[in-house]
């Protein structure tokens, strides 16, 4: 198998472990602002923005790569 037809594969679990660390993040960050630190929460919640906005071009990147 070519290195190059690993990419789309790599890529792809890359993404998923991003989503996963988004998802224990957002936990802690409402566990944090349950606890009183709603500033700290709403920096990190402001912080994940990046993620939301860039999800959907990764999703639709991964689609093409992994199209036959």
């Amino acid at each position: 198998m070519p290195n190059s037809d690993l990419l789309p594969s790599l890529l792809f679990k890359l993404n998923e472990n991003q989503l996963a660390l988004e998802a224990a993040i957002m936990e802690l960050t409402n566990w944090v602002e349950l606890r009183g630190s709603t500033e700290v929460a709403e920096n990190v919640r402001g912080a994940m923005d990046t993620i939301d906005r860039n999800e959907e071009f990764i999703k639709l990147t991964l689609a093409m790569l992994m199209a036959p």
